[in-house]
């Protein structure tokens, strides 16, 4: 499939790999080029606000594991057999 550079260096991308993508406007795509190869790929943008609550609740998980206060799991099952329990 052909794409037309237009003016201000835009191009409209082929419907058919829009719908196969599932896009839609105001979609964000990361540009990269790479050996003389355009890349756009797909992704979703987060507030920084969000980005930064994950990452204190992830370094609060992470020192409980290492402290032994924070459970872990050997396997999915293993969770699911505990979440069962403590419902139950």
């Amino acid at each position: 499939m052909l794409a037309e550079l237009r003016t201000k260096s835009q191009i409209t991308l082929p419907k058919e790999i829009v719908s196969s993508l599932g896009l839609s406007e105001g979609d964000k795509l990361d540009v990269c080029e790479k050996d003389g190869v355009i890349y756009l790929t797909p992704v979703t943008v987060y507030p920084k606000k969000y980005v930064d609550e994950l990452q204190t609740e992830l370094s609060e998980l992470k020192k409980n594991i290492a402290d032994g206060k924070q459970p872990t799991f050997d396997s999915i099952d293993a969770l699911l057999e505990r979440l069962e329990s403590d419902n139950a």
